[in-house]
């Protein structure tokens, strides 16, 4: 699993439907979901820490998990089915753990309220992430092309050998 923050939101050029935007922590991949006009609303407003006059439904649900004494643990975007992705919230109570179903833009919501960290599976992000920094990728394949082509089997073969301190 890679930890994700959320990046922002963007609005698809073709579509005009929102798209919470995902990045994993060393800036290097993106991960984007289509996402609802609601959930947009509800991210952005976590995001820049505004609050309603009326608590709205992922405000709602935090003040159901403050008042059980829960904590949302984590949100894991698990899987890519049909161009939908699925994932879980993790809600502890003491010592029981809980996995919930959520949509990723609800789990987003919510985890970004509590300041709990989203996870996606090395999966999903092979399958559905962008590069963000192309430059570094190319880059880093180039150095570890060339790590690869500097060693020969003999630099293996006189590992673990002991060496002669006699000259």
């Amino acid at each position: 699993m890679i930890e994700m923050k959320v990046a922002g939101i963007a609005l698809d050029a073709v579509s005009r439907s929102p798209v919470v935007l995902l990045r994993d922590t060393a800036d290097r991949r993106a991960l984007p979901i289509y996402i609802g006009p609601d959930q947009a609303k509800s991210i952005i407003s976590a995001l820049e820490n505004q609050t309603s006059p009326r608590p709205l439904t992922h405000d709602l649900f935090v003040s159901m998990m403050d008042e059980w004494d829960m904590a949302l643990e984590r949100v894991v975007i698990h899987s890519l089915r049909d161009n939908t992705f699925y994932a879980l919230l993790t809600l502890a109570q003491g010592e029981n753990k809980k996995e919930i179903d959520a949509r990723p833009s609800d789990a987003i919501a919510i985890a970004l309220r509590v300041d709990a960290p989203i996870w996606v599976m090395e999966e999903v992000i092979a399958d559905a992430s962008i590069p963000v920094d192309r430059d570094a990728d190319e880059a880093e394949k180039r150095a570890f092309h060339d790590f690869l082509s500097s060693i020969n089997p003999s630099d293996f073969a006189q590992r673990g050998q002991p060496r002669n301190n006699d000259s």
